[in-house]
């Protein structure tokens, strides 16, 4: 099975080096080429331009950073038209449910297939190959899609037939994650305004009533105010925000406590930690409490 990845960030080249080891004709393609050149090495083919990646792809990944790179990568220049009929295109980037429906309808009307397939896990999820994918799309399209799928992931997890619904989940879950970050960093400062330490604080929640991977994750670099390098960066995570209160307006789903996770994002971006992993979103009320 032809494979084409394009978009090796932080987590497309880990994503895209399990398939790589697992055995998969791997195609790869990147806006900077030093991460294309890296998965040379270990097995992949280089390709010069996106449209290489597509042709002759039986399936096509791409992990790009948002909505508007991903059209201008893969739509606007033709890459998508050079794909052979039948193909597959999994976009496992987190979109809006927009842009979505769109990719949906343009490729249906070109006699391919999509799915969306959003990730939950971080850079070193990824490497392992234990990710959750979150997968909708007709299911034709999902069984030729299941080999690379799984063995990138450690779960897949099928909600539907229309694409958009593995975006809704994506957007919810990282709404949910905004939510813990930003708990945490007011029950930090909480807890410091009367002289306790945070690392024994943190220890305290995410060993006993929050001992989940969000909460023990972002939790010690909360603890250990260890924001760079960034796993994922707090200026995308202003982008999902932003993302599930547009898709919850679509359904007439009101979200008052996002809307307050996305103001204080604001406030870190205007802090200058855009570039900052977004556990750096605790910082916000540190700094709002006089602690920094």
């Amino acid at each position: 099975m032809k494979t084409g990845f394009c978009g090796l960030g932080n987590m497309g080249e880990a994503m895209a080096a399990t398939l790589v080891a697992a055995g998969f004709d791997v195609t790869v393609w990147n806006r900077s080429p030093e991460p294309v050149q890296a998965l040379a090495e270990k097995g992949a083919t280089s390709a010069d331009t996106v449209q290489q990646a597509a042709e002759n792809a039986d399936i096509l990944i791409a992990m790009l950073p948002d909505d508007t790179v991903t059209r201008q990568v893969l739509v606007e220049s033709g890459a998508l038209d050079a794909l052979p009929e039948g193909a597959v295109f999994i976009n496992m980037a987190t979109v809006s449910i927009a842009f979505s429906r769109e990719l949906d309808e343009f490729l249906a009307g070109k006699g391919l297939h999509y799915l969306a397939a959003p990730v939950l896990g971080r850079p070193d999820v990824a490497a392992a190959g234990a990710l959750n994918i979150l997968a909708a799309g007709r299911q034709d399209a999902l069984d030729t899609a299941m080999p690379v799928l799984e063995a990138m992931g450690s779960k897949v997890w099928h909600f539907g037939d229309e694409p958009q619904q593995a975006n809704a989940v994506k957007l919810a879950v990282n709404a949910m994650i905004a939510g813990a970050i930003g708990m945490m960093g007011e029950s930090v400062a909480l807890a410091q305004g009367y002289g306790i330490d945070r690392g024994q604080f943190i220890e305290l929640i995410s060993t006993t009533l929050f001992a989940s991977p969000v909460y023990q994750g972002y939790g010690r670099a909360i603890a250990e105010e260890r924001y760079e390098p960034a796993g994922f960066k707090l200026s995308l995570g202003l982008k999902d925000v932003r993302l599930a209160l547009e898709a919850g307006e679509r359904v007439n789903v009101p979200q008052p406590i996002s809307a307050i996770l996305r103001d204080a994002l604001i406030d870190a971006l205007a802090h200058h930690q855009g570039d900052q992993d977004w556990a750096s979103l605790a910082r916000v009320a540190t700094r709002r409490a006089g602690q920094e």
